[in-house]
């Protein structure tokens, strides 16, 4: 099994998928890897050599991922909620922030939290 930044890959997939597995790498990021890489898409992780699971790691290393991408986000949603900002207020009170309806069907937490006088 293949251990790339912390994350076991799949074995069985194809090269292009089973880097999705990292959080932060989608199906572009992996076609981009691969084709840096020269490794065709369709290659299974088993059947990558130790040279090849190099230069993807090498790539990798390029890339804000994992833990540092999760913290980044959280940062800046933190930033929002600190200056008190419309997306703030709206992250900080658990309601939609990308101007989805509010009148209906709303998920049962946010509808929760909503009612909870604010003080």
């Amino acid at each position: 099994m293949a251990r790339i930044a912390g994350i076991n890959i799949p074995p069985h997939q194809h090269t292009e998928i089973g880097l999705t597995a990292i959080y932060g790498i989608g199906r572009s990021s992996a076609r981009k890897i691969c084709e840096a890489c020269a490794i065709a898409y369709s290659t299974k992780i088993k059947d990558l050599t130790d040279a090849d699971l190099e230069k993807i790691r090498d790539q990798i290393a390029r890339l804000t991922i994992e833990g540092d991408l999760r913290r980044e986000m959280t940062m800046n949603i933190k930033r929002l909620m600190d200056i008190g900002c419309y997306r703030g207020m709206r992250h900080r009170r658990g309601l939609p922030v990308r101007g989805q309806r509010t009148r209906t069907p709303t998920p049962a937490p946010a509808r929760a939290r909503a009612r909870v006088p604010q003080c």
